[in-house]
């Protein structure tokens, strides 16, 4: 009886494991072409809002790889996975507090268009990737941990939608650099959210 419900859980969490890796999967390529498609509209829009939001595409293409690195190993691993992801957010932080500081050094204006059109891409993309996500948030620290990433993603196209719209009716950058800093603010809060949690689970493990 012991052995049959061993195998049992085994299949249980074997068919787990396949599922989260085929959403891991999805997700990772959608952001990675999403990265690609908002980094480049933003350096021709001049858009600080666009070019953070495409950085923190990558960074969730970087984290999804490293959760599925880590989807079949112990949760000491998965918990220096999560750890890593933190580290990410971090660094992309500071990679877009660095921007806004050369956004605001040379003055330059976005285009709102661009910003408004890729902005919209962006927000259905990441809708996409949350619903698949949502299923598993719950499952261990590496899907919660991916799970916030994606939830990240959601608020700062939304924030760049806003700063759309604003830079559209005032003609100025400040609405731009504003949501920069914005995603920065987010980027390091999460950033801390993610480390303090597998820190403690590495030292438990």
């Amino acid at each position: 009886m012991s052995d049959h419900c061993c195998q049992a859980k085994a299949k249980e969490l074997s068919k787990l494991r396949k599922q989260q890796a085929k959403v891991l999967w999805a997700v990772l390529l959608i952001n990675l072409l999403m990265f690609f498609v908002e980094f480049g509209a933003g350096i021709r829009a001049e858009s600080l809002s666009l070019t953070g939001d495409s950085l923190d595409m990558l960074g969730d293409a970087l984290v999804y790889a490293s959760s599925l690195y880590v989807l079949n190993k112990s949760i000491k691993a998965q918990a220096g996975a999560a750890f890593l992801k933190g580290l990410i957010m971090f660094l992309l932080a500071i990679a877009v507090f660095a921007r806004a500081s050369y956004q605001l050094f040379v003055g330059a204006s976005p285009e709102a268009s661009t910003m408004g059109l890729v902005g919209i891409i962006a927000l259905l993309a990441n809708l996409f990737c949350l619903l698949l996500l949502t299923r598993h948030r719950q499952d261990n620290l590496n899907m919660s941990s991916v799970w916030l990433c994606s939830r990240n993603d959601i608020i700062a196209n939304t924030s760049v939608l806003a700063a759309a719209g604003l830079v559209s009716l005032t003609r100025s950058i400040l609405p731009d650099l504003a949501v920069g800093m914005l995603l920065t603010v987010v980027f390091t809060q999460s950033a801390a959210k993610v480390l303090s949690q597998s820190w403690r689970q590495m030292q438990q493990a």
